[in-house]
């Protein structure tokens, strides 16, 4: 049943990347919900389209949706679809490639089932609990780092603080960041801000799966489906290096969470 559930929500995601590809292409239009928070009408399409086909999936599950409204009805259902229907919607609106359709499924506050479509790069991630994580139908490992100096880090440039580190290439999705270490190809994830669950509820299953240790930014475990649907911040990152980037960070995260 598992395997023909992700199945399905993969698919789904396929359909909602091609409906976001071919808007890509015709034209759309963009405003701001708030200052610095772009949207376009493209999201709110694909938002729409994830919410009929996984509602139909599944109709005793919640939903959380960041283009959705908000209800508390989610927190009494057995299960919660977690849904970010353009994850970095600023590269969408530019043109470039790094952005996701993200979406999990969330029981008893974990993540059971992850999916991220990123259909400008060719790529479809998948996770379930327990069996592992998969790109392209290729089985993903973390790499084998030990030591914090030398991690790869997306990051269109790196603080003074953090010199030591390697920056690569960033997609504006942070979701895609996440799921970057569960290829290989990061190896180091942190945001110290205040962000949502449906940012990055898929991409932590699917790092988790393949290997890496993923906390909130001052390093406590994610439970999901919480009532306001805010978390701290994320650190996930290969395992040899999660406490020393927790060290490291510690201070500068406290200090974002006293202003937030």
């Amino acid at each position: 049943m598992a395997d023909r559930l992700i199945d399905a929500v993969a698919a789904i995601a396929g359909e909602a990347g091609a409906l976001a590809i071919g808007r890509a292409r015709a034209g759309f239009t963009t405003w701001e919900k708030a200052p610095g928070q772009p949207v376009c009408d493209v999201d709110l399409d694909v938002d729409a389209l994830l919410k009929r086909r996984l509602s139909a999936l599944d109709p005793e599950a919640g939903w959380l949706s960041e283009e959705t409204a908000d209800s508390a009805d989610r927190l009494a259902r057995p299960r919660t679809w977690m849904v970010d229907p353009i994850d970095g919607t600023r590269d969408f609106i530019r043109g470039r490639p790094g952005w996701a359709i993200s979406i999990a499924l969330v029981a008893r506050g974990q993540a059971v089932l992850g999916v991220l479509a990123a259909p400008a790069r060719g790529e479809l991630w998948r996770a379930e609990l327990g069996g592992g994580a998969w790109l392209n139908g290729r089985r993903l490992a973390v790499a084998d780092r030990q030591a914090l100096p030398g991690a790869r880090v997306p990051a269109d440039m790196l603080p003074a603080d953090d010199a030591d580190l390697v920056a690569v290439p960033r997609p504006n999705s942070i979701a895609l960041r996440i799921a970057m270490i569960a290829a290989g190809e990061v190896d180091l994830v942190a945001s110290l801000r205040w962000g949502r669950e449906w940012d990055i509820a898929a991409a932590a299953l699917i790092a988790g799966e393949a290997g890496a240790v993923v906390t909130d930014a001052l390093g406590a475990p994610i439970g999901w489906n919480s009532p306001t649907a805010e978390l701290f911040g994320v650190l996930a990152a290969v395992p040899g290096i999660h406490d020393a980037a927790r060290a490291r960070l510690s201070e500068r995260a406290a200090r974002a969470a006293r202003r937030d």
